[in-house]
């Protein structure tokens, strides 16, 4: 099976580390793209490191899953050299990366997208989105990013949903930031926000959020989306967020009553000598496995 690319020179890091079993492209279920791209972050630089933090951290996790009793790593997990992104202009990048992420999803892998900053989320959506119709995003995300253009592009990472929005309808949860122009646009978008400040006053918001999603359903998830408590190792941290149960319990409802087909988690951005951001992230993913395939 020819891969999208390859980088014969580089001996990509494995997600899980060695696992026991020889996983191929051909044989695996679950294909992990690492893009680390860092090309209009606005503040705290550092996200081109996420990726390769995330790899290394899910080395050295257990495999077994005390919540689910069961060990997924045996589906087949395999992982993509990081792309180089070797253009100059974002509209020719995004276009690489949609290709990319096409050539995956059209072998019917259950894509992992690692970032690199929030802008890769488009493109990828919008390759999901031409393999199921009637797709709908869930963005868990401090920002709403829905800008329309932010420092001279339509690409930045502060417009990363309003571009997800041109292949599909959103819901996104635990917005505590967003500008006055993106607060005056937004009741007139195909989105749903779940606001951190008033969310919880429904203890159903979980079920809100389940039943404001399509049947088929591709997840993004922004670091900074979750309290700086457990993760300040973002660029831009806000005050609030999901906690790590939150986040568990909202993606195990999610992924057991929706067809989740894909996912993305973007903008870490490594603090050097503090692991534990690195490693969350890392075990969110295979959190998100474990309830993927356990089902």
């Amino acid at each position: 099976m020819t891969l999208p690319f390859r980088y014969d020179q580089i001996t990509p890091l494995a997600f899980g580390g060695t696992l026991p079993e020889a996983t191929t492209f051909a044989n695996a279920r679950v294909v992990i793209l690492p893009v680390p791209l860092e090309s209009t972050t606005s503040y705290v630089p550092g996200t081109r490191n996420g990726p390769r933090e995330i790899l290394v951290a899910s080395s050295h996790m257990e495999l077994w899953d005390e919540e689910m009793n069961t060990d997924v790593h045996g589906i087949g997990i395999y992982t993509l050299p990081e792309m180089e992104l070797p253009f100059d202009d974002m509209t020719d990048l995004m276009a690489e990366i949609r290709r990319v992420a096409a050539a995956i999803v059209n072998e019917d892998k259950f894509p992992i997208i690692l970032g690199g900053e929030h802008s890769i989320t488009a493109p990828v959506v919008a390759a999901v989105a031409a393999r199921h119709a009637g797709l709908s995003v869930l963005q868990i995300d401090a920002h709403a990013d829905l800008r329309d253009s932010y420092m001279g592009t339509c690409h930045n990472h502060a417009c990363a949903m309003r571009r997800v929005l041109e292949y599909a309808r959103c819901t996104q949860v635990g917005v505590r930031s967003l500008s006055t122009e993106e607060a005056a646009i937004a009741p007139t978008l195909p989105t749903e926000i779940f606001y951190d400040v008033s969310m919880r006053k429904d203890k159903n918001w979980i079920d809100r959020v389940v039943d404001s999603l399509g049947e088929t359903v591709y997840v993004t998830i922004d670091a900074d989306g979750m309290d700086p408590a457990i993760m300040p190792a973002v660029g831009t941290p806000e005050p609030g967020g999901l906690s790590w149960y939150e986040m568990l319990a909202l993606l195990r409802a999610v992924i057991s009553s929706r067809r989740v087909v894909g996912c993305d988690l973007v903008e870490l951005c490594p603090i050097p000598g503090m692991t534990a951001p690195n490693f969350l992230c890392a075990k969110l993913i295979y959190k998100i496995l474990t309830y993927q395939f356990s089902k």
